[in-house]
């Protein structure tokens, strides 16, 4: 028996993606799919005051239509990891276990200088999985080279981990051929994402609907209790 989910690598993802690699064996990372722009691949939300804030990553788009997620190469001339250090710290210092876990941006923002973002994805993904306590495996499509497009991508995924149930989102109701997956002998689940409120800004809930750094630097070690 083993459970996958399959998903695009998303920029310091919210609680939710976290929520599902949880619930995986394994955890596949869609990388050989079509770029998308205004996207969460290369961007997220953060709190400012009580407003929900885009940080984006700069991305190289010029003449590469149709480019690949992990072919996606960061804009070398834009000084945005800084930037993004900047806004967190500027934003998140006061929050109560900001000091506890401000080492993430260090890995993220301050030690290494990103040029794919994929990679950039990949890394925070299982970096703030270790923190959260996830022993989840983790895996990259562009190594498995699954031939096909939507469903018959998913499952060909499938058939080469040798899953028995795949874990999808909750939109995939809406897209997803469930006969496909019977004819081959995978069993469908889809996520729920309910979630508790916690304190973010001055004590009160605001959103869901941003980076699990918010979480984190707000709950400290509690953050799982609030996804799990």
């Amino acid at each position: 028996m083993r459970k996958i989910a399959i998903l695009q690598s998303n920029y310091i993802p919210w609680k939710g993606v976290f929520d599902m690699i949880n619930q995986v064996d394994t955890f596949v990372f869609l990388e050989d799919v079509q770029y998308t722009e205004h996207d969460w691949r290369n961007r997220n939300k953060i709190l400012v005051g009580k407003e929900e804030k885009w940080i984006t990553v700069p991305i190289m788009n010029s003449g590469r239509r149709g480019q690949k997620i992990y072919e996606a190469e960061i804009n070398k001339n834009i000084n945005w990891q800084r930037k993004h250090y900047n806004a967190f710290k500027l934003n998140y210092s006061k929050s109560k276990y900001y000091k506890d876990y401000e080492w993430i941006l260090d890995e993220l923002y301050l030690k290494r200088e990103w040029t794919n973002l994929s990679e950039l994805n990949i890394y925070s993904t299982k970096l703030i999985s270790k923190v959260l306590g996830i022993k989840t495996e983790f895996i990259n499509s562009v190594d498995l080279d699954a031939k096909g497009i939507k469903d018959d991508k998913v499952i060909e995924i499938c058939k080469k981990l040798d899953a028995t149930t795949y874990l999808s989102g909750p939109a995939g109701k809406g897209y997803i051929v469930t006969q496909k997956f019977s004819n081959n002998n995978i069993a469908l689940e889809y996520m729920d994402y309910k979630y508790p409120e916690y304190k973010q800004i001055k004590g009160s809930f605001v959103t869901h609907g941003v980076t699990v750094l918010d979480l984190i630097f707000n709950c400290g070690e509690n953050s799982s209790l609030y996804i799990f």
